[in-house]
């Protein structure tokens, strides 16, 4: 088993997720339950998935839980651009933030590659 805490993509996609909580207090109050809730459950599901992955019985069963994250990555991407082009996020705060989970997602799959070449 793993320790999730040891990885610096996990550290990294944590502190990702406490920042958009940060950002996303600012939304518009119609949006809670809306575009916040789902961006929120997006962000929080990349060291979720990462750290179910780490606790799995097998590299394949872990690599299946960063495919998850991946994909979570990319829905974030989108949720970031959406709230964007409705003018939630300021340009320079979106640009930011889409630096990061593009990085973060460059990592886990890097270690998802490596992974799939130990098997």
């Amino acid at each position: 088993m793993r320790d999730f805490r040891k990885y610096n993509v996990w550290q990294e996609s944590h502190l990702f997720t406490l920042e958009v909580y940060q950002v996303t207090k600012y939304f518009p109050k119609e949006e809670l339950s809306g575009l916040t809730s789902q961006l929120r459950r997006a962000v929080s599901s990349i060291p979720t998935n990462f750290t179910e992955g780490c606790g799995s019985n097998s590299e394949k069963e872990f690599a299946r839980y960063l495919n998850i994250a991946i994909a979570s990555c990319s829905e974030v991407e989108y949720l970031l651009l959406l709230t964007s082009d409705l003018k939630y996020l300021s340009p320079e705060i979106h640009q930011s933030l889409e630096k990061k989970v593009i990085q973060i997602r460059k990592q886990v799959y890097q270690l998802r590659l490596k992974l799939n070449q130990q098997n």
